[in-house]
């Protein structure tokens, strides 16, 4: 079983999060952002992930600490659960369509972070949330969990069906690069026999 835990302490966040790679998609999330916790059951849910997590952190501020520290703990506990990561598909791609929205993600589990955003948000909040905080999300869990990442909303509306798509889209993607190949569950996919560092 790829498992890890993970705990992030500072003088801003308090975080714990354990994560099975090879679950059932079930989750256990708490961070006080009640918009937050639903995009990551999402995430949980539809990547097959279980997630558990729980998250105290300066929310009489704002909710920019709390957010991105969560993308940096889940990011972080997925590179972890996945070691050197053999014998992974490695890339995975998705189309995710809710209601007048469309949103692709694809992405390689590369061990070299890099995000691209090109999503659009034309409200400031969805519910008590800054939408601005779901690129720092965004940016943070890839940058922990070494992973390239493009998300892109093709069209949309409704700001919770564009936010929710590029989870969804996330975790959609992630199933499919996480899976093991059998043909290869010795050997990592790379012709360097490991990833990260230059192309």
């Amino acid at each position: 079983m790829r498992t890890a835990t993970v705990e992030r302490n500072t003088k801003e966040t308090q975080i714990r999060v354990e994560i099975n790679l090879d679950g059932n998609g079930e989750y256990n999330v708490s961070t006080g952002i009640g918009f937050l916790d639903h995009m990551l059951e999402q995430l949980a849910r539809h990547s097959l992930i279980d997630v558990s997590l729980k998250a105290q952190g300066d929310l009489h501020i704002d909710f920019h600490h709390t957010t991105e520290d969560t993308g940096y703990a889940i990011g972080e506990a997925v590179a972890k659960a996945l070691g050197d990561r053999r014998g992974i598909n490695r890339y995975g791609s998705s189309f995710i369509p809710m209601d007048e929205t469309l949103t692709r993600v694809a992405l390689d589990c590369s061990n070299r972070p890099f995000l691209v955003w090109r999503v659009n948000l034309s409200r400031p909040k969805l519910g008590d949330m800054d939408t601005e905080l779901f690129n720092e999300w965004f940016q943070a869990f890839s940058q922990s969990a070494g992973i390239t990442l493009h998300i892109e909303n093709f069209y949309g509306d409704n700001n919770h069906h564009i936010v929710e798509s590029c989870y969804k889209g996330l975790a959609r993607a992630l199933k499919q690069a996480i899976g093991v190949d059998p043909r290869q569950a010795n050997s990592v996919p790379s012709t360097k026999g490991v990833l990260g560092g230059s192309l």
